[in-house]
């Protein structure tokens, strides 16, 4: 029976639905000030983490040459800036092409994979193999093949990148509701439109948590394919310091090649929200 206008029942659906954006709202923002708070504790216990650092190397525990102190390199970023921007350029946008590059390889590969069973298990057990093959043997290989230019490094840093984001989109593909595929079915919708509708909005998340995860070993790719064969990069100036004992500026460069990979990181986290809205939908019981 249908609630009579004014009545209790109505007033009563209208406090349940005005209740229910409130009830969101309100945990949006205590979800903003946990992560807050969280950040200001990261901010202070790598406050601790760099005094002890400090103390340790200041009472005689280590040689200022071999293990500098964090303030010789915060001087080295402030003396060397120059050096380390105009390289940092070039591994930036090494790093950058690189996971673009291993991203859109990956995705054709994963949903290759998807659509033939026969391919996937003739395919992925040589992929994960691939993966024992150690990276510092195959950037000189893959540098002697192409050349010095900016290709074999890019090559290099896809290969790094490219394992992660295959797995995971991979198994967002595998993850997607059977029901909606059923209900694709029902309306006798093609194979193509039913990836294109359900299979492929449900792999984004996948694709995006790979390349998250690829952030993390892009800089390590870079600097192996900049010291296999580079005259420029942050990978080179970390080859060409340690030699000529200005540890300082090998940590500087180590330092932003960590901030760089941790505002991607970031980056990927708000282009994932903004762009992929439904992935951070609440689902089953805590759903309002």
């Amino acid at each position: 029976m249908s609630a009579r206008p004014g009545g209790p029942d109505s007033a009563l659906a209208d406090v349940v639905r005005t209740d229910v954006p409130v009830a969101r709202g309100n945990d949006r923002i205590w979800d903003a000030a946990t992560r807050l708070l969280l950040g200001w504790r990261s901010a202070m216990f790598l406050l601790v983490v760099l005094g002890g650092w400090e103390l340790y190397v200041d009472l005689g525990g280590a040689d200022p040459l071999l293990l500098p102190p964090p303030h010789q390199i915060a001087q080295s970023l402030y003396n060397d800036r120059s050096l380390l921007w105009s390289n940092f350029l070039v591994t930036a946008r090494e790093i950058v092409l690189g996971i673009l590059l291993a991203a859109t390889a990956a995705l054709a590969f994963a949903v290759s994979l998807h659509l033939s069973h026969t391919l996937r298990r003739a395919v992925y057990p040589l992929l994960v193999a691939s993966q024992t093959v150690p990276i510092p043997i195959v950037a000189p290989l893959l540098v002697l093949w192409l050349g010095f230019g900016i290709l074999p490094k890019l090559v290099v840093i896809a290969l790094v990148c490219f394992f992660p984001i295959v797995v995971t989109t991979l198994d967002a593909l595998a993850a997607v509701d059977p029901d909606l595929l059923k209900l694709m079915r029902t309306f006798d919708a093609s194979r193509a439109r039913t990836f294109r509708h359900v299979e492929l909005p449900a792999a984004l998340p996948g694709l995006f948590t790979g390349m998250k995860i690829a952030v993390t070993f892009a800089g390590i790719g870079a600097v192996f394919a900049e010291q296999s064969g580079s005259n420029s990069g942050l990978g080179y100036v970390f080859q060409e310091a340690i030699p000529q004992l200005l540890t300082a500026r090998a940590y500087a460069a180590v330092a932003i090649l960590s901030a760089f990979a941790i505002s991607l990181f970031a980056l990927l986290t708000l282009a994932e929200r903004l762009l992929l809205p439904w992935a951070y939908e609440p689902r089953g019981e805590g759903r309002r």
